[in-house]
């Protein structure tokens, strides 16, 4: 066994020197109290050796030499091929417990979002999985990342496994900006700034957005959608950097940009370093949600639009938005949003964004 260059060799079970041990006091009719005193040990280390549960030390191997029999050398090979025997069978253990969590885990999709390599074979999929999250075993995963999961999740179905791929590879992406050192002070003051921006087209805006975050301290990257996380969006701390991951879920303009100014509320507002993911539909955030929409609309504001135009015309809306420095469809979504106009009015004023990620 000790030999054996197969990698892909597992022992069914690990033996002991314990037992090459035993078989040697029998042939010798010493007994295990006879033994001890012999090595100088107590009865109590010695059984744990015979049993397993203690190793064979270099001063252990040479008292053996002596005692017993057999070369120190020997006795080490011994303890050397069952340790490395039990990692072996630890490791198999672990292959069948990442095999049974494959199936939880969208490979084939994140495989298209050319996250991951393509492949067939499950046993190269849990080894480029564990790659891909840095981790020995794909079940350690929610271990690493239960920060993520200490709020509430309004939404049953949600895929664990989902939300997992998808942080990960905000995590990757965000690690490759390079950002000035975070401040908040800075952040604060860019908001009216942030607002501008939502006047413009993407190919014109998320160059500037970007580059603002960056000046900040803040790395903006954008990840793929993923279903059943429901994700819009997160906050993640990572050596003393802030990562801004948005999913462009549904590609509302609305909802990018609400979601954008919910993840600014977090940072601005909240306890730094903590961990943040904005869901969908989710309202267990109210604080940043209601912090988000005044940053977009000041409470006054929305509240002087809502009193001067209570028809909620379409040139009304339009108008009164480009006056306070936002685009007409964050004062629809807000309006939709407080459900002062159906959800489907002026949809066709909300554009679809389509913005290329670099």
């Amino acid at each position: 066994m000790a030999n054996k260059k197969d990698n892909d060799f597992t022992p069914v079970v690990a033996l002991p020197p314990g037992e090459t041990i035993k078989e040697n006091m029998i042939f010798l009719g010493m007994t295990q109290k006879e033994l001890a005193t012999r090595l100088d040990v107590t009865e109590k280390h010695l059984s744990n050796i015979l049993n397993g549960n203690a190793p064979i030390t270099y001063d252990t191997a040479l008292k053996l030499e002596v005692t017993i029999g057999s070369s120190a050398e020997f006795w080490m090979n011994l303890e050397a091929n069952y340790q490395l025997n039990k990692a072996r069978i630890g490791k198999e253990k672990d292959f069948k417990e990442d095999l049974e969590i494959l199936k939880d885990i969208p490979y084939k999709l994140m495989s298209d979002y050319g996250w991951i390599d393509e492949e067939n074979d499950r046993k190269k999929r849990v080894t480029n999985l564990r790659e891909f999250f840095g981790v020995t075993k794909v079940s350690s995963i929610q271990q690493a990342y239960e920060v993520a999961f200490r709020q509430q999740k309004v939404i049953n179905e949600i895929s664990d496994f989902g939300v997992l791929a998808w942080l990960r590879k905000a995590e990757i992406e965000g690690r490759k900006v390079d950002v000035a050192e975070y401040n908040k002070s800075k952040l604060r003051k860019s908001i009216p700034r942030f607002r501008m921006l939502t006047t413009k087209q993407p190919e014109e805006f998320y160059p500037e957005m970007k580059e603002l975050c960056a000046d900040i301290g803040i790395a903006l990257v954008l990840v793929n959608y993923i279903p059943k996380t429901y994700i819009c969006g997160a906050t993640i701390w990572r050596n003393k950097k802030v990562i801004l991951a948005l999913s462009l879920r549904g590609k509302r303009a609305d909802v990018f940009w609400f979601t954008f100014f919910h993840e600014i509320a977090h940072l601005l507002n909240h306890s730094k370093k903590e961990f943040h993911i904005s869901y969908d539909r989710d309202r267990d955030e109210i604080e940043a949600d209601i912090l988000a929409s005044n940053y977009l609309i000041p409470e006054n504001a929305y509240r002087t639009f809502i009193n001067n135009h209570p028809s909620f015309r379409r040139e009304d809306i339009e108008k009164y938005a480009l006056e306070i420095g936002v685009a007409p469809f964050i004062l629809i979504g807000r309006l939709q949003h407080d459900r002062l106009i159906n959800y489907n009015d002026y949809n066709d004023m909300i554009p679809t964004l389509d913005i290329v990620m670099q």
